[in-house]
């Protein structure tokens, strides 16, 4: 039962859709288990530059089945031109399966998304505005409107009047704004059925029947550790699980049937949004990181916060995740610096810390500690091996390592498919 989780180990934006792209052409399903259209990938496949927002990556690998599992909340308009897109540059998207449990973003949950971070001001988390964490509220209050609600028009009326009943109160005597109509609604959300009937399946059936075929079943996490729900930032998260354990709540399969757990990381680190970043740049160097790596959200189109990796965190994300592999992207960007530093620790009210505090107090109080290590000047676009790399990049490769508490497999030294240099194979 060869299956396997791949997350993001930092904030996100790590590079997952171009591992996942790249483990795509040998496995036979790519399941996206939690998030929305929060998350974006960029895949690049020869000459062309692939943004995916809510399908998962191995929709790009002809042979693959890609898989929109019960933990992903889905906006059907974002799915359909999606996929309305990829079709026209060529590519099938047929196989896609989506799970009838998966939630549906609703019309009335962006506008309360949009309404309810304006309301907070200064104090706002930095939500994409896109309805993600009001469609996971009305999940764990059970009056979400889910995939198969659309085949039952009863239903869904009945469910879209019990959630209006709260929120059209909240919208006019605290926000100021005019009621959202039940009927307008379910007219809206009745045109998507059709179009989305090819797609929709017992997706827990067939990966549960898959992997007892010994099918090699890829599970891939939007977002990252850092902005885990329970394990993150906490507030500055999204609402979702990203972290290894959410790939068995949102697909459906047993713990015992997870056999490798790869977290991506940046050979720096970054994060779109508000809440706490240690390493975080506000000089040339951060501007020459943003600008060299392309620091710019695939989804939100906002400019990534960048700093200097942070071997903390991942062996925090080692530790809350199970890592039994680490897939190192983008160290190519770091070409050019006479010297790089690594946080290897904080500073706490005086202190040296070497784990990730719990509080989040002395998280938002925490001052990097730096080690500096050797750069390198030379082109490592080309290198298809890790001796191929000069020494000052393997020596810094090596130490992220020992610091992070897990193997590095894999490294990526260019944004297409084939400028990875692989050590282990993840299969």
């Amino acid at each position: 039962m060869p299956a396997l989780v791949l997350l993001g180990a930092q904030w996100g934006d790590e590079g997952k859709g171009k591992a996942t792209d790249l483990l795509g052409g040998s496995v036979d399903y790519v399941v996206r288990y939690q998030g929305g259209n929060n998350a974006g990938h960029t895949v690049v496949v020869g000459d062309q530059k692939y943004a995916l927002h809510l399908l998962p990556s191995g929709i790009l690998s002809p042979g693959c089945t890609p898989v929109i599992g019960n933990g992903v909340v889905v906006d059907p308009s974002v799915l359909l031109s999606e996929l309305s897109g990829l079709n026209e540059r060529g590519v099938d998207t047929s196989k896609l399966l989506i799970s009838g449990n998966a939630h549906i973003i609703t019309p009335y949950n962006v506008t309360v998304d949009k309404v309810t971070e304006r309301f907070l001001g200064k104090r706002k988390i930095g939500t994409t505005g896109r309805g993600i964490g009001p469609t996971y509220a009305d999940k764990i209050n059970r009056v979400g409107i889910r995939v198969q609600d659309l085949y039952d028009e009863s239903i869904l009326t009945q469910k879209v009047e019990a959630a209006l009943d709260v929120k059209n109160q909240m919208l006019t005597k605290l926000y100021n704004r005019r009621a959202i109509a039940v009927g307008q609604v379910v007219e809206e959300l009745l045109d998507y059925a059709d179009k989305l009937a090819p797609y929709v399946a017992d997706t827990v059936l067939v990966l549960n029947q898959a992997l007892e075929q010994d099918k090699v079943v890829l599970f891939e996490g939007g977002q990252g550790t850092l902005l885990d729900i329970d394990h993150g930032t906490y507030p500055f998260v999204t609402s979702s699980n990203p972290t290894a354990g959410g790939a068995c709540t949102g697909a459906g399969v047993g713990p015992t049937k997870i056999s490798r757990v790869i977290g991506i990381l940046k050979a720096y680190t970054t994060r779109v949004g508000a809440g706490p970043f240690p390493t975080e740049l506000f000089d040339e160097d951060g501007e020459a990181l943003r600008r060299i790596g392309g620091e710019r959200g695939v989804t939100t189109g906002r400019d990534r916060r960048c700093g200097w990796f942070d071997a903390v965190i991942a062996r925090y994300a080692t530790r809350v995740n199970g890592l039994t592999d680490f897939f190192l992207t983008k160290l190519d960007v770091l070409t050019g610096w006479e010297q790089i530093p690594v946080c290897v620790a904080y500073e706490i009210d005086g202190k040296r810390v070497e784990e990730l505090p719990y509080s989040q107090t002395d998280f938002h109080h925490a001052k990097p500690v730096y080690e500096m290590l050797p750069g390198w000047n030379e082109d490592i676009s080309k290198a298809k091996s890790f001796s191929d790399l000069p020494k000052n990049a393997q020596a810094y490769v090596k130490a992220l390592e020992e610091m992070s508490g897990a193997p590095i497999s894999a490294i990526g030294v260019g944004p297409g498919r084939t400028e990875t240099i692989e050590i282990n194979s993840f299969l």
